[in-house]
């Protein structure tokens, strides 16, 4: 492909984000629907105008795995709070693994013996898919959470659960994947290996290269010349990890991202002045393009063939989420930081599935033989989490996580 046709489909896609936000303006939608409708409207007027443009299921893996995904989980990363992350971290992490792995157990048991019969699922098609699913999105969440001025603990819990967990189910799925599209191996006890190694090979990648980038910013002091620093960091970090170490690169982008920020947070009035600006923009364009190529590739056959699909998945990844959270909170609330009650509820019901979900089944290989039931899966789960669970988490965290109440179930708890 040549850059004149390449220009131009950024050029389309930035346009596509642009309607998207004035659709958002102009019905008060939240971003990622307005951003679905945009992309939807444009897959049907495209080919009734007989135009192409050339983006292809089969040819966006590396634009939503190289350049998307790492400004998406760099953001996130970056908003932490070292200070509550600390305070949380045992059940976050806790949840991100255990809990993730519980979950995709789940999802994958109940979608092989359910798919097995009338459609031939194999079980590296139903982890696949499982992996995937185990994936969540906080974004529609935090944003109800700011809005209603909750706790910023809780906030934090979310936030910090949602990465990690994304992280983890991010390297988990890159595992199947690699015995998916290789015949020659066969899923056994290697599995668990890989997945620790991959995990944390990333994760000293990440934390290394953040080192040498905050040595940069501190030997320059400029804060521009940070700002392009975090921001190669970003998309450094994962393409090292992944095509020079082998390990994970969403591991090596969190871990950059969170050591850059604290060996850098003493200079934040000189050095970082200009970086949640940056971050702010870049996540929400990229977001917003992510919804956008859903809208473009998502077919209606997918609803009129696979809907047995959608109905299976969509109960089984909400089981498969309850049993995750309030699983974990056994063993955190004995030996760890117990979660309050409501605190689980928030996290169950408002465990959505959104842009990182999107990212991973649009980089699945068409050469699959179930890659298109495996998306019309994640597309009706995704659309379920926007169209239902967005839109009644709001009234969930005001009965559960309001700021006296987080409060009150924190000193209790303590």
């Amino acid at each position: 492909m040549d850059i004149q046709s390449i220009m131009g489909q950024v050029l389309f896609l930035s346009a596509l984000v642009i309607s998207g936000l004035i659709i958002s303006r102009l019905c008060r939608l939240e971003l990622s629907l307005s951003c679905l409708c945009s992309g939807v409207l444009a897959g049907l007027l495209l080919p009734w105008l007989e135009i192409d443009t050339g983006i292809r299921a089969s040819n966006i893996h590396d634009l939503v795995f190289y350049i998307i995904l790492p400004v998406l989980i760099f953001e996130a990363a970056w908003h932490l709070k070292p200070t509550l992350l600390k305070r949380w971290l045992s059940p976050i992490l806790l949840l991100s693994t255990l809990g993730m792995l519980i979950s995709c157990a789940v999802v994958a048991i109940a979608l092989y013996f359910a798919m097995a019969e009338p459609a031939g699922f194999p079980w590296i098609a139903a982890l696949l898919a499982a992996a995937i699913l185990a994936a969540t999105d906080p974004i529609a969440v935090v944003s109800s959470l700011k809005k209603l001025n909750t706790s910023d603990e809780l906030t934090t819990l979310v936030e910090g659960e949602s990465l990690f967990n994304d992280a983890s189910a991010l390297v988990l799925f890159g595992v199947i994947l690699s015995f998916a599209t290789n015949s020659k191996t066969h899923l056994d006890s290697t599995l668990l290996s890989l997945f620790l190694v991959t995990f944390l090979g990333g994760l000293l990648l990440g934390g290394l290269l953040g080192l040498a980038t905050a040595i940069l910013a501190l030997l320059i002091k400029q804060s521009s010349a940070s700002n392009i620093l975090l921001v190669l960091l970003a998309f450094s970090s994962f393409f090292v990890a992944e095509h020079f170490f082998h390990v994970s690169g969403i591991m090596s982008v969190v871990s950059a991202a969170i050591v850059s920020k604290l060996l850098l947070r003493e200079h934040e009035q000189q050095l970082l002045c200009d970086v949640l600006s940056t971050w702010n923009w870049l996540a929400l364009f990229f977001n917003a393009l992510i919804f956008i190529l859903m809208g473009l590739v998502i077919t209606f056959d997918m609803f009129s063939q696979q809907w047995l699909a959608i109905a299976i998945a969509i109960p089984a990844a909400l089981f498969g989420r309850l049993l995750a959270v309030f699983g974990c909170n056994l063993l955190s609330g004995r030996f760890i930081r117990p979660i309050p009650l409501g605190w689980r509820y928030i996290l169950v019901w408002g465990g959505l599935r959104g842009a990182i979900a999107i990212v991973l089944v649009l980089s699945l290989p068409v050469d699959l033989p179930y890659w298109w039931t495996i998306q019309s899966m994640v597309f009706g789960v995704v659309l379920f989490s926007m169209l239902v669970q967005g839109s009644t988490t709001q009234m969930l965290i005001k009965r559960y996580a309001s700021s006296n109440y987080s409060k009150n179930k924190i000193r209790i708890q303590q």
